[in-house]
Parts: structure tokens; C-alpha cells; sequence
């Protein structure tokens, strides 16, 4: 098992401070808030402190976590957001394996006042060599296997005009797809990971006992 040496070039992650977030410590020398260029960083508070859409979703944020912090679930806090950014359509970009997670989340909508339009991830179904992928790499070879098409569910989503969109688990890649060819703000419900159940974060809980294999560099590389 490799261990890590020293960080050439350190960031955030490396930081034992963490003093942006009461003033009650010091920088260190890397600090990103210290090196960013203060009109950046004027920029951005205009950004928030305004009417426009910016403004809008970074106060929603801050007042549902003010709120509720620690009190309701995701589930209602994507709830909770809508309201206060004045959404009323929500569009769901769905995996086809939460197919059923997505119709009680759908539900959970229509009872808060709120208009879900679904979009599966198989839409517009094509192989998935007709996308350049070997047959050898389907999960199943030799028969008709859909390649997911996020591009098309974020477009048929703005062809909808939601107000917001909630990706419940795209798959790696597919998200970012997703994510990039939205119009509207893009938020998560569920973070897809098969092996935990759904729950990432179990991996990293558990990186010195039953994920011990992710802290093997050579391994890793090689994924």
C-alpha cells in the first residue's frame, strides 16, 4: 500500500486550518482565498448579493441550510429550494435503475405544488454501438443494449422549460452530460454507486477496512 509523500502543490484539501470559515485561525501560505484576486472575489459577492438568477439560488441555499440544517432530508430541501426560487416545473433526468425512487420523488413533488416532467436515461434508445462502443464492453454482448443519452434528456428538459432540474442517479460522465447541456439550475438527489447502496461516501468511511483497496496507488492508476 503506497503512502503519500509531501504535496508539491497543495490546496484546499490539504489545508488544516480552515479559517475561511470563521475567521478564527490563520491562512496557510497556499490559502486560495488569500492568492484569489480580491476583484474575483468582489465579483462574486456582487453576484450573490443580486437580483439576478446568481443571486437568487446562492440566497435560497443559504436560507433552506439556515432552516433546516440537520432537520429534513435532501428530498425536502430540493423541496424547500424550489419554493424559494419560485420553481414550479422540475425536471427529473432519471437513471433507468431509479425508475421507482423517481416516481415516489415525482409524487412527493405534485404533493408540494409542484409540476415534475421525467425524462428516463434510455430516451431516444439507440445500441450502444452505435455510440463507438466494442460489443465486448456491453454489460451483456450479443443483444440490444441502450446507451444512456443525458444530452437528449437535458434537452428535452429544455424544451420543457423546468425551472430547475434534479439529476436522481446519471451515471458517472452522464451527469457532467447532463449537467452541461441544461439550461436550467441543476441540483442531485442521488448519487449513483452501486456498490454502496447509493451512498459514496460509504467508501470513504471505510478506506482502512472494506475499501482499503482504494489507497493502493498502483491499482488505482490503473482503473
Amino acid at each position: 500500500m503506497a503512502k503519500t509523500g509531501k504535496i508539491e502543490d497543495p490546496s484546499c484539501s490539504e489545508c488544516g486550518q480552515l479559517n475561511c470559515y470563521r475567521h478564527d485561525k490563520q491562512y496557510p501560505s497556499f490559502c486560495a482565498t488569500e492568492a484569489a484576486d480580491p476583484a474575483l472575489v468582489e465579483e462574486t459577492r456582487r453576484a450573490y448579493a443580486g437580483d439576478e438568477l446568481d443571486g437568487q439560488l446562492a440566497r435560497a441555499a443559504a436560507e433552506v441550510e439556515g432552516r433546516y440544517y440537520g432537520r429534513i432530508s435532501r428530498c425536502e430541501e430540493i423541496v424547500a429550494f424550489a419554493h424559494r426560487i419560485g420553481a414550479r416545473r422540475i425536471g427529473i433526468a432519471t437513471c433507468f435503475g431509479l425508475i421507482e425512487e423517481t416516481k415516489i420523488f415525482a409524487r412527493i413533488l405534485r404533493l408540494a405544488g409542484l409540476h415534475p416532467v421525467t425524462v428516463l436515461c434510455k430516451v431516444g434508445s439507440v445500441d450502444k454501438t452505435a455510440i463507438g462502443l466494442d460489443e465486448a464492453l456491453k454489460l451483456r454482448p450479443g443483444g440490444f443494449e441502450a446507451a444512456c443519452n443525458p444530452i437528449l434528456q437535458a434537452r428535452l428538459l429544455n424544451a420543457e422549460k423546468t425551472d430547475l432540474n434534479v439529476i436522481v442517479g446519471l451515471c458517472v460522465g452522464h451527469d457532467a452530460l447532463f449537467s452541461r447541456h441544461s439550461e436550467a439550475p441543476v441540483t442531485t438527489l442521488i448519487t449513483k454507486d452501486r456498490l454502496t447502496g447509493h451512498n459514496p461516501a460509504v467508501a470513504l468511511y471505510t478506506l482502512h477496512s472494506y475499501s482499503k483497496r482504494m489507497v493502493d496507488a498502483e491499482r488505482m492508476r490503473e482503473l
